[in-house]
């Protein structure tokens, strides 16, 4: 029979810079496990090579010379809905070089929004050699302890998250 992945769930579509839609991305709307899951792998849609919201981002991108990168939709679309228009989210995995040399063909230049906790910490830092291997410059933005992009823009506003990533240390000082 037919089974629904998605039940109980939000989702979002995964869509290219042609804007085909590849995949789906859903979030429970409870407290169930697992928080996300995602379309299944297929020669169509890879995580690894694509980056939520660029079909929507990329023209500010190469605008600003630089795009913000944060870890979920979310993180994606409450800052975009405020006005921040340079930024891509990843598709819950560890950004790849694929995402970098995808990314780079509109800037050369990222800051990474990840959330303040230990994981995004450390998904900062782990990212390192990839941007290195590909001549990117990374820079780090530093949320408030607790706050994500969603909830660092509901609670402070699009201005002050936008103070808080051009105040960002390149990865090294990081």
């Amino acid at each position: 029979g037919h089974y629904d992945r998605f039940r109980n769930r939000i989702t979002f579509p995964i869509i290219d810079l042609k804007d085909r839609i590849l995949g789906f991305g859903a979030r429970v709307l409870d407290s169930s496990l697992p928080k996300y899951i995602n379309s299944p792998e297929s020669p169509v849609y890879s995580k690894g090579r694509n980056l939520y919201g660029l079909n929507f981002s990329k023209d500010q991108i190469k605008k600003d010379g630089h795009a913000l990168v944060v870890e979920g939709y979310l993180d994606f679309i409450i800052p975009y809905q405020a006005g921040i228009k340079n930024l891509i989210a990843t598709l819950g995995t560890a950004l790849t070089i694929d995402q970098v040399k995808l990314v780079k063909r509109f800037a050369n230049t990222v800051i990474m929004v990840y959330d303040p906790d230990e994981a995004g910490q450390s998904a900062s830092l782990r990212n390192l050699d990839i941007f290195i291997s590909e001549d990117v410059n990374v820079y780090v933005a530093e949320l408030p302890a607790g706050f994500d992009p969603d909830s660092c823009i509901r609670k402070f506003g699009a201005e002050e998250f936008a103070r808080l990533t051009k105040s960002s240390k390149n990865l090294f000082d990081y």
